[in-house]
């Protein structure tokens, strides 16, 4: 039987092509997947290494990692990392250097006035030089080392791509105003947040300190052993030497450790990411393997009755089958193993000509990237051959005797719709259950329903089969003639082989459906959110989301083509012992900058110090127009405000809404994040430009337009849909494979009845057209359903996100649906190119003897 089953596979290796290629790819993607992930995840832990590597024990001043002005907060108590702790420090024993780190954002602009790179990756530090002007820290290659304030010195990646030179002007900027410094020296870093792609600016220490921190204070202290001295040693003495309060302490180690396992958890979850569409892919497989067996066992009946008939037990012709499937699963998983290395050097190549900055390293192909991806596609390939396997199996001997396929009994269909409608029922349940509870706990419930109702689905294909194809029967009759209707005519003689087919396009359009209509919905609930309530020309916030100094604000009111703007500033109050933003404006302007929708009251109210709330909060506390809320201010004191109106519940303002004057007279630090700001002409190119001017041009600094933050928010969803895509067209190249399978095995079947249409008339025109059109329609028909289910999966996921998202509803863009069932038919086009052509080249006389 064995030898058998190696025959089979030999015989039939030009029909079991397409099953390889979908193994082969589903296994490369696997182990592509794992062969970055590991390479980069290598690369990085290599290159953060060297981060820490004068490091033998780092002191953080917590208080200055949690705010820059902390010491604005009056906490004169607290203990800070001064000069006088650096040489403490590097007093102790075993202490070869001690140094006192500065470090905080500083942004660079280039010769346009822009910034450079991203604001999260925009570094400013402080120049230690030695008694030989040299900070062993960053080497200098170019000049010297910044001594006074209106000094710098950049990266040498900064400095080379931008342009710059030792002698020029450089625009440099952090939460403070802009300063035109000079070039005096380019330096090198091992800094992976810089050699990533980010920008670093030296200053001198005391100018470092007075722009990032506080005059006289360290972020950190970076203390290097001795040789011969333990970290742990020189842990101990410092934590015996500082106050335990107000400091951490790690050892180069720790800190190696510690960055090491973000770099395992950020690799992890983008591994998962990719693997999840990997699975899908194979997933996907599954359908075409299960398909291509049951098509061949169908083909060998005689064969395999012959078999029972001469002695061969169930079992002998089940496990023929699986042998077939196993050789299959391996040959195919070894080529997508090679395949898998060959995509892994690919992505890593992509990226770094993405990003020159990224960590590279030397290929890692672990051992288990080797057994996992052999052993998920020789699995997959056994497992989707297990149920044709059986079925071969249950071919009585008698069926030598007899020609064509075994007809599926009632029994067999009553029992597969029977289980496919139960299935189905319960997913559906689950997820308009989760609908219905609109909340976080919703969205469990239908992540929960979603593939329950999608495996319904596919054991209910079949069934759903024919009466959705017979709807384009009249059309394929009208627009093709005869070869329209034996189109349609052959995409329901098998349903279950229809359904293999159409079930690889339904579940990538399912996913595509879903999440554009989520994009869609997000899209328009941000635009008439931004459009609706806000009523300011141009919004006007730190790129890294800091906040804006008063003069900034002040400087921006006098520009000219200015008719009112408004700083919001923002504090955290507890009214009834609740925790709630509150949202500061100035009342004069309120009304030309926000236009919130007042279910209650007046936006007057203002103005006289009453507050308004949204209708969230006015729910949850009770109150209406009148009431007094009980307020325990940042401050700690505590007083009472009055509730003046009640608005709808929008994502641009907090729940509580009062004066500037109000705000800020209860907060000790105040927090100006952005700047409204309306036009006396509205938006207009000048208006934008002077308010520019008014910030100094500072690269931070960014002003945008009601049509800027729309374009923003489209953008990083369209970002995250066509990364989407593109992980899922992997899926889409197996669905392909999967109808060309599918076509070309069942053109092969036909061979006496296309024969026999040739000798009655139909041309070879009508044969091509015939098969490309059954192609097109069992595409459509999955792509239908997919569409059709993905609408209805993210609907109910609005309802989920409603509570988040105020204002959100299901939009669909027909459009873009429309574009994908066009784009499905295409796809069923392109796959049909080969069997039609094959079928219309069979010679007639051959095709009508065939047996």
């Amino acid at each position: 039987m064995y030898r058998t089953a190696l025959r089979n596979v030999l015989a039939h290796k030009g029909r079991l092509l397409m099953t390889a290629l979908a193994i082969m790819l589903g296994t490369a993607f696997v182990a592509g997947t794992m062969v970055f992930s590991d390479t980069l995840g290598q690369a990085m832990k290599n290159s953060y290494s060297k981060s820490y590597s004068d490091v033998s024990v780092l002191v953080s001043d917590r208080a200055a990692g949690a705010s820059l002005r902390a010491d604005q907060r009056g906490d004169d108590a607290a203990p800070t990392l001064t000069d006088a702790t650096v040489k403490e420090l590097g007093a102790l024993p075993g202490v070869q250097q001690s140094r006192g780190v500065v470090s905080g954002f500083t942004g660079v602009a280039d010769k346009k006035g822009n910034l450079i790179g991203q604001p999260w990756s925009a570094q400013g530090a402080n120049f230690v030089p030695g008694a030989n002007g040299q900070d062993p820290r960053y080497p200098l290659v170019e000049g010297r080392g910044p001594k006074t304030g209106s000094e710098i010195a950049l990266d040498r990646t900064t400095a080379d791509g931008n342009g710059f030179k030792v002698g020029d002007t450089v625009r440099i900027a952090g939460n403070g105003p802009v300063v035109n410094a000079t070039l005096t020296g380019v330096v090198t870093t091992d800094d992976p947040t810089v050699t990533s792609g980010g920008t670093l600016v030296l200053m001198d220490t005391a100018t470092a300190q007075q722009t990032l921190l506080t005059p006289g204070r360290y972020n950190s202290v970076v203390l290097t052993a001795q040789p011969g001295t333990a970290e742990s040693a020189l842990l101990a003495a410092v934590q015996a030497k500082l106050p335990q309060d107000g400091f951490e302490v790690q050892t180069g180690k720790q800190l190696t450790d510690e960055q090491t396992t973000n770099i395992a958890a950020t690799t992890s979850t983008m591994k998962t990411m990719l693997l999840i569409f990997a699975a899908i892919s194979l997933f996907v497989g599954i359908f075409i393997i299960a398909n291509t067996f049951s098509m061949l066992i169908a083909q060998r009946i005689k064969e395999l009755a012959l078999l029972r008939a001469v002695g061969a037990a169930r079992g002998q012709v089940t496990g023929s089958v699986l042998v077939e499937a196993l050789l299959i699963g391996a040959s195919a998983s070894v080529a997508g193993l090679l395949v898998g290395v060959g995509i892994g050097a690919g992505m890593q190549a992509l990226i770094a000509a993405i990003s020159p900055g990224m960590p590279t390293g030397p290929l890692v192909i672990a051992p288990a990237t080797v057994i996992t991806s052999l052993t998920v596609g020789i699995l997959v390939t056994v497992l989707s051959a297990v149920l044709p396997a059986i079925r071969a199996s249950r071919i009585p001997p008698v069926a030598a005797m007899s020609s064509g396929d075994q007809p599926t009994t009632q029994k067999g269909l009553i029992v597969r719709n029977t289980i496919g409608s139960l299935v189905t029922a319960g997913g559906l349940a689950l997820i308009l259950a989760g609908a219905s509870a609109a909340d976080s706990g919703g969205r469990t419930l239908i992540e929960g329903g979603a593939p329950l109702t999608l495996i319904g689905i596919f054991v209910l294909l079949p069934l759903l089969s024919r009466p959705v194809i017979a709807l384009v029967g009249p059309l394929l009759a009208k627009l093709a003639g005869t070869p329209g209707k034996l189109a349609r005519r052959n995409a329901v003689r098998n349903p279950r082989r229809t359904a293999a087919t159409a079930a690889a396009l339904t579940i990538g359009l399912t996913l595509v459906s879903t999440m554009t209509v989520l994009g869609a919905s997000v899209n328009d609930v941000v635009a008439r959110t931004v459009t609706g309530t806000m009523q300011a020309d141009y919004n006007v916030a730190m790129a890294t989301h800091d906040d804006l100094s008063p003069e900034v604000a002040k400087a921006i009111a006098k520009a000219p083509g200015v008719a009112a703007s408004s700083p919001v500033s923002n504090a955290y109050w507890s009214f009834g012992g609740r925790h709630q933003a509150v949202n500061g404006f100035d009342a004069d302007a309120f009304d030309q900058v926000i236009h919130p929708t007042m279910t209650s009251g007046s936006t007057d109210a203002i103005k006289h110090g009453q507050a308004l709330i949204d209708t969230e909060m006015a729910k949850s506390s009770g109150a209406s127009v009148g009431s007094a809320l009980q307020v325990t201010y940042a401050d700690e004191t505590t007083g009472t405000v009055t509730v003046g109106g009640v608005f709808q519940r929008t994502e641009m303002l907090a729940p509580v809404v009062l004066a500037n004057s109000e705000v800020l007279g209860h907060t000790v630090q105040p927090y100006v994040n952005e700047i409204l700001v309306k036009g006396k002409d509205g938006a207009t190119p000048a208006l934008k430009q002077a308010i520019k001017d008014a910030t100094g041009s500072n690269p931070v600094i960014q002003v945008k337009s009601k049509q800027d933050m729309r374009d923003e928010s489209s953008r990083a969803i369209s970002f995250a849909l066509n990364m989407m895509y593109g992980l899922l067209g992997m899926s889409v190249v197996v669905a392909v494979l999967g109808v060309v399978n599918t076509l070309a095995m069942s053109v092969f079947e036909r061979k006496r009845e296309i024969g026999m249409l040739r000798a009655i008339g139909l041309d070879r025109r009508g044969i091509k057209r015939m098969v490309r059109l059954e192609s097109v329609v069992i595409s459509l028909f999955g792509a239908v359903i997919g569409v059709g289910l993905g609408c209805f999966l993210a609907w109910a996921t609005n309802r989920t996100l409603a509570s988040d998202l105020p204002g959100l509803v299901t939009v669909i863009p027909y459009g873009r649906m429309l574009l994908f069932l066009v784009l499905a038919g295409l796809v069923g086009m392109f796959a049909a190119i080969w069997p039609a052509r094959r079928a219309a080249k069979l010679d007639i006389l051959t095709s009508i003897k065939t047996d």
